[in-house]
């Protein structure tokens, strides 16, 4: 049954809710067998609207992430001011979006599933959220090295992704906080500063050469004695 129009004159609301209609008809009747009339009908809007606002059928099943991307792209802009952080948050307004209207989410994910273009067409919807926030971390932190922000963004995406795809097909530990909490491993572990080689104290190594044959309690007292020595010195 066509759901009704929206009660706004909002640019989101309209495509979101042109998109969960023709979602809903590639689903109960087929991609291929449902035509651009019946999506434009089902919708409230005409055949010529249709095609000014969205293009074509592999177009409008998608649409809904233009407005997307502009909202993640406006929660960077206005974002925390740690860059890093402010990925990780916007990653959190995408899965939201799609926990909030995961039907429609369900829906698409069977659709594209079974139609070759529709899954080619949505690995490169998905780059371009990694792609918003490769561009964000480089503008914010241009003397940062390109290929460690790059790799950030792509784990970021991916995490996000993996979960998200959990999420809809119904796994009830993929939450907004198991979300948060992966991304949180991820920036801490690319935001670590890392101690040069030696300077960590808090760890001591002995090395130790022994003739072979010697026995167990002459090398633990030669062990014993490096640990000592390793101690003395960490408490100068």
């Amino acid at each position: 049954m066509p759901s009704a129009p929206p009660t706004t004159d909002d640019p989101a609301d309209f495509r979101v809710h042109v998109v969960a209609e023709s979602i809903r008809l590639f689903a109960e009747q087929g991609y291929e067998a449902t035509t651009v009339e019946q999506v434009a009908a089902a919708a409230g809007i005409s055949r010529r609207t249709f095609f000014r606002q969205f293009g074509a059928k592999e177009d409008v099943i998608f649409a809904d992430h233009e407005s997307l991307l502009t909202q993640v792209s406006a929660h960077l802009a206005a974002g925390d001011a740690d860059p890093y952080a402010a990925v990780c948050s916007a990653a959190e307004v995408v899965f939201l979006h799609f926990r909030d209207s995961r039907e429609m989410a369900v829906r698409r994910l069977r659709v594209v599933q079974g139609v070759p273009a529709l899954r080619d067409r949505e690995l490169v919807t998905t780059y371009r959220y990694q792609r918003v926030f490769e561009d964000f971390l480089r503008t914010r932190l241009p003397e940062e090295s390109p290929a460690r922000l790059i790799g950030y963004a792509a784990a970021v995406t991916s995490a996000h992704n993996f979960l998200l795809r959990a999420m809809i097909r119904g796994d009830e530990d993929a939450t907004l906080e198991r979300l948060r909490a992966e991304l949180g491993h991820l920036r801490g572990a690319f935001t670590r500063p890392e101690a040069p080689l030696g300077d960590d104290l808090s760890v001591a190594v002995a090395v130790i050469t022994q003739p072979v044959g010697s026995s167990p309690d002459e090398v633990g007292r030669l062990v014993a004695e490096q640990l000592r020595a390793a101690q003395q010195h960490r408490g100068q």
